[in-house]
């Protein structure tokens, strides 16, 4: 699964016809259509030919590495923003290492962000995050029956559903914004161009935290697979 998708998304980033990378790795355009297809299987000699073809570790391809290099990422090897003092929170690396791949792949979110400079995409993409990290906060502050909830002014009955519709509204209003379309007297992005990219870019822009946004992406999607019935 991971083998067909990573072969056809380093075609397209290369921008490179099917039928040129099958020339060029010596197979015929159509067993290359069944590979990213995931219809057939290749063999070892084959990846490795890819490998070589593209510039990426075999790790990498198998999708056993988020990172072009094939790097496996430890809490010791990401960039610590918060300058903490060492890499272990409570005995555990996890945490500080979920920490760190947070924390580091804002930092390539918010300078997409703007590199549109757009106010109101900004704005509403922190609406949207501030209430993600509210929401798991109030959740936190709840479990404690004696922590005073008066801390809050919304109500605890009505407060998952609004906050939730407030999430919805600003990543609709997101997309809106990124589709070219104004919003509240703020114009959308009117040209896309401003976010293109491929994972060789983010890492030549931003080789200290793109590593973290490459892990973040990989664990997201191994939790959203976990719950499609076709895995």
């Amino acid at each position: 699964m991971e083998f067909n998708r990573i072969i056809k998304l380093l075609r397209k980033e290369r921008g490179i016809t099917q039928k040129q990378a099958a020339e060029d790795l010596g197979v015929s355009q159509a067993l290359l259509s069944h590979y990213e297809k995931g219809i057939r299987e290749c063999g070892l000699d084959f990846v490795v030919r890819v490998a070589d073809y593209y510039n990426v570790s075999c790790d990498y391809l198998l999708g056993r590495s988020a990172e072009r290099n094939g790097m496996m990422l430890t809490a010791d090897e990401l960039p610590n923003p918060d300058k903490m003092k060492d890499n272990v929170y409570h005995g555990s690396v996890l945490p500080t290492m979920n920490k760190k791949l947070i924390s580091n792949s804002l930092n390539v979110l918010y300078a997409k962000i703007a590199e549109c400079h757009s106010k109101a995409l900004t704005t509403e993409v922190s609406t949207y995050l501030m209430m993600a990290v509210a929401k798991m906060f109030r959740l936190l502050y709840s479990a404690e029956p004696h922590n005073a909830q008066s801390l809050f002014s919304v109500e605890a009955r009505r407060w998952p559903g609004y906050s939730d519709a407030v999430m919805r509204m600003s990543e609709s209003n997101v997309a809106d914004l990124l589709a070219g379309e104004d919003l509240n007297g703020a114009e959308g992005v009117k040209d896309p161009s401003c976010l293109a990219m491929t994972t060789e870019s983010l890492t030549r822009e931003y080789p200290l935290f793109t590593p973290s946004l490459l892990n973040l992406i990989k664990t997201s999607e191994t939790h959203v697979r976990g719950l499609d019935p076709r895995q």
